[in-house]
């Protein structure tokens, strides 16, 4: 029997001065990555607005993410959001207590 090739959920730091970004599978038409968070929001100044569609779910903690027409979204544990290409978003506030925990897929 075969181990597996990773776990999303360890090992998570103890400290987060930053978030921490990493690719899970990247392919052809699509990039899943892990994205931990203590805290971190997107920059102030800016919006993302990207050329690939973007599906999260938030595997532990929480988060918000705000886009550029007001409206804004609480994700918690178990929780996904699909954002299309060019939806200008941002990361508005995120779990300052404990790590949160994301899985993003980006596709075309």
């Amino acid at each position: 029997m075969s181990s597996p090739d990773g776990n999303l959920l360890h090992p998570l730091p103890a400290n987060l001065d930053a978030e921490v970004f990493k690719d899970v599978l990247r392919a052809k038409n699509v990039r899943i990555e892990r994205i931990l968070s203590r805290g971190q929001t997107s920059p102030a100044a800016g919006w993302y607005d990207q050329e690939e569609n973007e599906w999260v779910a938030v595997l532990e903690g929480a988060a918000m993410i705000l886009f550029d027409d007001g409206r804004e979204v609480r994700l918690g544990a178990g929780d996904h959001l699909d954002i299309p290409a060019h939806r200008r978003h941002r990361v508005a506030w995120t779990d300052p207590e404990r790590v949160t925990v994301w899985l993003a897929v980006f596709y075309r």
